[in-house]
C-alpha cells in the first residue's frame, strides 16, 4: 500500500540538536531523522470522522504517544501515513474508508445464540445495545464486537472495525524518530 498523500503539512523547526549537513559533493542533505519500517516514533496524533470533523481520539494537548512501526500499535493503514515523515513535521491526511478502516462488511454482523453470549460473560451481566462483548479467538487471542440488538434467543453483534465505511482525517505531528 502507497503512503496516500498529506491533505495539509506545516513546517515547523526541526528539533533541538538536528541540523543539515554537506555531503562530499557540497549539497546539503537532511540529516533529520525520517521514519521507516520499524522506527520507534512518538507523536501527537488525532483521528476525526470526516466531514463532521469529531475527535475519536486525539493527544494533541496531552501526553503524546510512543509506538514502534510494524509492531500492530498502530492501524497499518495509519503507518503507511508515517513513511518517510521526518521529526518536526506535522502533517494531515483525509482518508476515504477504504484507505482507512476499509468498507463495512455485512458479513461481520453475526447472530449468536443467548447461550454463547452467556458462556462467555460473567454470571447475570446485563447487556444493552452498543456494548462491546468480547470472545476469544482460535490461538489465544480475543476479538470485540459490538452489541447490535438483544432478545431471548440470542444477540446480533457486529465485528467490524468501529470505523469501518467512515472516511476518518488523521492528523500527525512527528516529535521524534529513532
Amino acid at each position: 500500500m502507497n503512503r496516500p498523500e498529506p491533505h495539509t503539512e506545516t513546517s515547523e523547526p526541526p528539533a533541538t540538536g538536528t541540523a543539515l549537513r554537506a555531503d562530499a559533493a557540497g549539497a546539503a542533505a537532511d540529516a533529520v531523522p525520517r521514519i521507516g519500517p520499524g522506527s520507534h516514533v512518538t507523536l501527537h496524533y488525532r483521528i476525526s470522522l470526516e466531514p463532521a470533523g469529531a475527535d475519536v481520539i486525539s493527544t494533541f494537548g496531552g501526553r503524546p504517544a510512543t509506538l514502534t512501526l510494524g509492531l500492530g500499535q498502530l492501524a497499518e493503514p495509519l503507518e503507511q501515513c508515517l513513511l518517510e515523515l521526518a521529526e518536526g513535521q506535522h502533517v494531515v491526511f483525509d482518508l476515504p474508508a477504504e484507505r482507512a478502516f476499509g468498507p463495512r462488511n455485512p458479513a461481520l454482523l453475526q447472530r449468536l445464540s443467548r447461550a454463547v453470549i452467556e458462556a462467555h460473560s460473567e454470571p447475570g451481566a446485563d447487556f444493552a445495545p452498543g456494548d462491546l462483548l468480547e470472545f476469544p479467538a482460535p490461538g489465544g487471542g480475543r476479538y470485540a464486537g459490538v452489541l447490535k440488538e438483544l432478545d431471548a434467543r440470542g444477540a446480533l453483534l457486529d465485528f467490524n472495525h468501529p470505523l469501518a465505511g467512515q472516511p476518518v482525517r488523521f492528523e500527525v505531528r512527528i516529535l521524534g524518530v529513532l
